[in-house]
């Protein structure tokens, strides 16, 4: 079974730094892999990608040393031992409102006694019926990391009991949605979203986990860092090619050409 990068680092208190991969060219994931990424955001929440192309992007990743975090919609526990069977790392689980669905999380991804999650073996995880019973279930539960999403004021509120979970190994603002339910939408700098940001960052230190968030630019990563923030989600590679387009076209323009763009 693959080591977690994620895990490993986070351990001796190491920031992880996590693009988000939305294109479904393996290529992509192979390429940000060998890279030296530590960690690859792949969503199945808001993108129509399938279990099966996402066990394909996975396996592109594995040709580096990049691990891979998982996102499936709210409530989907069954498919996120799917997603551990491919050989995802991590597992990122929106909108979590309480410990208690918190602690549905840890039930569905871990091994017991931490967990009931069902066990397979002949999957990339194992990998492919190559390691005994006994230690594949114990490597799974200390290899696999979760992630959970605190993303409308009341989860704020439960934030500490959510982290005292065993089991959860960070707790992860969603500022767009954050926002959103904050009747304060795109408005990242406002005090209700810096409020809750700064709650949940000391819930996770009382707690004895990390915390992390969204980031679009170095400058607030290097903000994040300095609040102790050591899980940052930083890229996406939609934006970065829609950006060096969006240059491309703009100095073309200075030149004489013309566009009629239609967004």
């Amino acid at each position: 079974m693959r080591t977690s990068k994620v895990k490993a680092k986070l351990s001796r208190g190491e920031p992880v730094l996590v693009p988000a991969l939305h294109f479904t060219d393996p290529s992509v994931y192979e390429m940000t892999s060998l890279l030296g990424f530590d960690c690859i955001w792949l969503d199945l929440e808001h993108h129509g990608t399938s279990v099966e192309t996402a066990a394909g992007l996975m396996r592109a990743a594995r040709v580096g040393g990049a691990d891979v975090m998982a996102r499936p919609a709210k409530g989907e526990f069954m498919r996120m031992g799917r997603l551990l069977e491919m050989g995802a790392q991590g597992i990122m689980y929106p909108r979590c409102d309480d410990a208690d669905e918190a602690m549905q999380i840890v039930r569905w991804s871990k091994f017991a006694p931490l967990g009931t999650r069902g066990f397979d073996g002949g999957n990339a995880d194992a990998p492919y019926c190559s390691m005994p019973m006994d230690p594949y279930i114990r490597e799974a539960n200390a290899q696999t990391f979760l992630v959970v999403q605190i993303e409308d004021l009341s989860a704020v509120e439960n934030s500490r009991q959510i982290a005292e979970v065993e089991g959860v190994d960070v707790l992860f603002v969603g500022p767009a949605d954050l926002s959103i339910l904050s009747g304060v939408p795109g408005q990242f700098d406002h005090p209700r979203v810096q409020d809750a940001i700064r709650k949940v960052a000391e819930s996770a230190k009382q707690a004895g986990k990390h915390w992390g968030t969204t980031s679009p630019n170095a400058a607030r990563t290097k903000q994040l860092l300095d609040q102790g923030a050591r899980f940052i989600c930083q890229g996406c590679d939609i934006v970065l090619v829609k950006q060096g387009l969006e240059q491309i076209r703009s100095d073309a323009a200075g030149m004489g050409f013309k566009f009629e763009p239609r967004i």
